[in-house]
């Protein structure tokens, strides 16, 4: 048994949307680097298409999370 009360833990919609934050800020950052490779040719451009596919999967889990925060709340909770 914990000695930490129930209350101390974040409620599961925050931990989803923390979660979802940091997988937004991995898809700015990456897509960031991408942009600054000084790199050219094909190599390059089949590394950056790689790259903001993988940004762009951190942004749909992001969005998925967030929605799922959402539900899990309710239509009745609004967001501070």
């Amino acid at each position: 048994m914990s000695d930490c009360p129930l209350t101390s833990r974040p409620a599961p919609a925050d931990g989803l949307r923390t979660h979802s934050a940091a997988l937004r800020s991995h898809a700015r950052r990456l897509r960031a680097g991408a942009a600054a490779l000084e790199w050219r040719g094909r190599e390059a451009d089949a590394y950056r298409a790689e790259v903001a596919a993988l940004a762009d999967r951190c942004a749909r889990a992001a969005a998925g999370l967030a929605l799922a925060a959402a539900q899990l709340e309710g239509p009745h909770v609004r967001r501070r």
